[in-house]
């Protein structure tokens, strides 16, 4: 089942991080990294086409209080953002019933991709969501296409959960996969439902 999450002025570092709530005041570097053509794609939406969306978005952003901006310690140049989202079919993935699990999703500027900063931060995440908020597993998933979040996943000790077709908010069904990453400090073995789909593995 999904666990209640909010920000809540929560700030998380790393080496090369801050891991903070957005603001009004980021709007200038969120426009700069999301309308870049190839950014919102990778992750099934499109990328900003005026300055106005961008907004729209950062306000959502700010109102819902559950994306991090990713920040340079060095610059303070906001560079890409973390959500703690709900995870979906939670009323068909039955495994997860009395289990509490969120799924992350994450958007790096082109401009540092290969850097190794997107792994940094959703370790920070992981490590505060599992160390202190006490979660039992968190997903996260990607498109076939898109071999850099994969990776990002994999670093992170992810596995390969579920096949499916995910739907785009921008009207499009694309091949992908849902990783799975349980609780360390726990000792839970699911009963996983939905066969057709699954591929994961101990």
């Amino acid at each position: 089942m999904n666990a209640d999450f909010k920000i809540d002025g929560l700030v998380l570092e790393s080496e090369r991080l801050i891991l903070r709530p957005f603001c009004s005041e980021d709007l200038e570097d969120f426009y700069e990294y999301a309308s870049v053509e190839g950014v919102g794609e990778m992750a099934g939406w499109r990328h900003h086409e005026s300055k106005e969306k961008s907004k729209e978005i950062l306000q959502m952003f700010i109102d819902e209080d559950k994306v991090f901006a990713l920040v340079l310690k060095d610059s303070g140049k906001v560079i890409g953002s973390l959500g703690i989202e709900k995870y979906g079919l939670e009323d068909k993935l039955t495994e997860f019933d009395g289990y509490l699990g969120r799924e992350i999703g994450y958007v790096l500027s082109k401009a540092y991709w290969g850097k190794g900063l997107m792994p940094e931060a959703v370790s920070a995440v992981i490590d505060y969501l599992f160390g202190v908020i006490d979660l039992d597993f968190l997903t996260c998933g990607y498109f076939d296409f898109n071999s850099q979040s994969r990776r990002v996943q994999e670093k992170c000790g992810f596995k390969p959960y579920r096949r499916l077709q995910m739907e785009t908010s921008m009207g499009t069904s694309e091949t992908g996969v849902l990783n799975l990453l349980i609780n360390p400090r726990k000792d839970i073995e699911f009963i996983f439902s939905h066969p057709e789909t699954l591929i994961y593995s101990e």
